[in-house]
């Protein structure tokens, strides 16, 4: 998951060391823009972008160190594994939610009573999350402590211990998150779309680790994953606040020494990994698994009823392939989910709550049985999801697909209830707004620059992003709409363009066929061969 998809959309698919899963973000925003601010470039003339202080070094074993040298008291730093749950094997699946909480354990240089020891010294920020696509340590300290943050860091990543007791206490306190989430429909709904969405492979993998896994997972296992994916050619450290020469110093001389376990291979593809994994599950017949494909959209439907423990709402979810996080029509398609918006039937606060936005003036406002109509929107480097999720009462299931597929298929045009000009401008200043908040945080500078610098090889600048955005037209808006609610996104995992759906609640069967209903409106292409019903835990 990617910082600038994270503020471009709601994503809300990362895990901390203290936390399974995120709640996806609030909706954004409309601030009232400073005037040094009310550029078309969202800069003030003569005003430097960060990124022109951006600096990338490649190291001899691989490692990348990017830097964005803004001066400040505090300084951040910021190690990025290609190592998400999209890339784990079967053999592997789950093993990335206990590895984010596995961090700042053990090592073979410190004990743990040592490393909690340090960190509290330090004082700052520091944490370990995971995502489908990347496993990240961040640190925020004074400027002084920043050497020894990084080393802390360093030492973690690359000296774990790995103990079975240290992995069996981080088990349970996995069983325990994945009992808790699965009574929450908000928080695990959105996981089982992405699973109907990625059938069966890559952003389709399970973030949390399957219940079924924990009883094979051992510390065995966890360094087999550790050797697979922590090499330096698939990491990226990147400082926010450090000069780069300085920064350069720190690296080489923690993590200098840091040697590959595959030696020649490129340092930037997770498609180099067949080498690894073909020794690694020589058992197997030596073929790896299909840890490199791109992620291919499937579409599909996950429903589920339920007996006991009756949720208050009945859910649905419906949802098509969105767009990677460097398609250019990235910014249009973030456009487009803060002019549908989301919102609850309570919800305090003014204009800046996003009470302008389509979800409440067309939907909430209007239908006093709908609890929470959202809007959401998922970018990772080579795919996306983007939908709505609606929870209604249960006398209200039989209208919920007709009302979620009507206000999909409104945004698609600019006439009679299509979008407004109005609405374009408001969520384009609603997303510049966001955008340039965001970056007065260390930790999300940092993240920033890491992540994109994964992906992309390069930081996109903020008068970059503000221009990109306030150059779209409505037209833009309609056009983009177009593109992903009709299914014809072509990514290169060659998706299929059908909906994806998931249901939830006593009375599903009451909310009737949501593939015709999206055909009747003409959203995406067709209905899935099979839906898959499971029970609710």
């Amino acid at each position: 998951m990617l910082p600038l998809g994270r503020r471009l959309n709601s994503l809300g698919s990362v895990r901390t060391f203290s936390t399974a899963l995120r709640r996806p973000h609030a909706p954004l925003r409309i601030v009232s823009t400073p005037p040094s601010l009310r550029r078309s470039s969202g800069l003030a003339a003569g005003q430097r972008d960060p990124a022109e202080l951006d600096q990338i070094t490649r190291l001899p074993n691989g490692l990348r160190v990017a830097t964005e040298a803004l001066p400040g008291h505090f300084a951040a730093v910021g190690v990025y594994v290609e190592g998400g749950s999209r890339f784990e094997p079967p053999e592997l699946s789950g093993c990335s939610h206990i590895m984010d909480r596995l961090a700042f354990k053990s090592t073979k240089t410190r004990s743990i009573d040592d490393m909690q020891g340090i960190l509290q010294e330090m004082g700052g920020t520091y944490m370990c999350s995971s995502s489908r696509e990347a496993v990240m340590y961040q640190a925020a300290a004074f400027n002084q402590d920043i050497e020894r943050m990084t080393e802390v860091l360093a030492d973690t990543i690359i000296n774990p211990e790995i103990t079975e007791d240290e992995v069996a206490a981080q088990k349970l306190t996995a069983e325990y998150e994945i009992e808790q989430i699965w009574g929450k429909p908000d928080m695990i709904l959105p996981e089982l779309a992405h699973m109907a969405a990625f059938r069966d492979n890559t952003l389709g993998n399970a973030l949390l680790c399957p219940a079924e896994r924990l009883p094979l997972i051992n510390s065995d296992v966890m360094k087999q994953y550790r050797n697979a994916f922590y090499q330096p050619e698939r990491t990226v450290v990147a400082f926010a606040g450090v000069a780069h020469e300085e920064a350069l110093r720190i690296v080489e001389r923690h993590f200098g020494d840091w040697k590959s376990t595959t030696p020649g291979e490129s340092a930037v593809s997770t498609r180099t990994l067949d080498g690894i994994f073909k020794s690694l599950f020589a058992g197997s017949g030596g073929q790896p698994p299909l840890i490199s494909a791109p992620a291919h959209y499937t579409g599909g439907s996950i429903v589920l009823p339920t007996t006991a423990n009756v949720p208050d709402y009945t859910h649905c979810f419906i949802a098509f392939e969105g767009l990677p996080i460097s398609d250019p029509d990235v910014y249009a398609l973030a456009v487009l989910q803060l002019i549908i918006g989301s919102g609850s039937s309570f919800s305090a606060g003014g204009p800046g709550k996003g009470m302008f936005a389509r979800a409440f003036t067309k939907v909430l406002n209007r239908y006093r049985w709908i609890d929470s109509f959202m809007s959401f929107n998922h970018s990772y480097s080579d795919s996306g999801l983007f939908g709505i999720s609606a929870s209604v009462e249960h006398r209200a299931a039989n209208v919920v697909a007709e009302v979620i597929c009507q206000e999909l298929a409104l945004t698609m045009h600019s006439g009679a209830g299509g979008i407004t000009q109005l609405e374009v401008d408001n969520a384009k200043r609603q997303l510049r707004s966001s955008l340039l908040m965001n970056l007065e945080s260390r930790m999300i500078q940092v993240e920033d620059l890491g992540r994109q610098v994964q992906v992309h090889g390069r930081k996109v600048g903020v008068r970059e992003m503000c221009e990109s955005i306030s150059a779209l037209t409505m037209d833009d808006i309609t056009r983009v709409a177009q593109r992903v609610l009709k299914g014809a996104v072509v990514n290169i995992g060659e998706g299929s363009g059908r909906p994806t759906v998931v249901l939830h609640g006593p009375n599903v069967e009451d909310v009737g066929d949501v593939f015709a209903c999206c055909d009747k409106y003409g959203l995406g292409r067709g209905a899935p061969d099979k839906t898959y019903t499971r029970g609710w835990k």
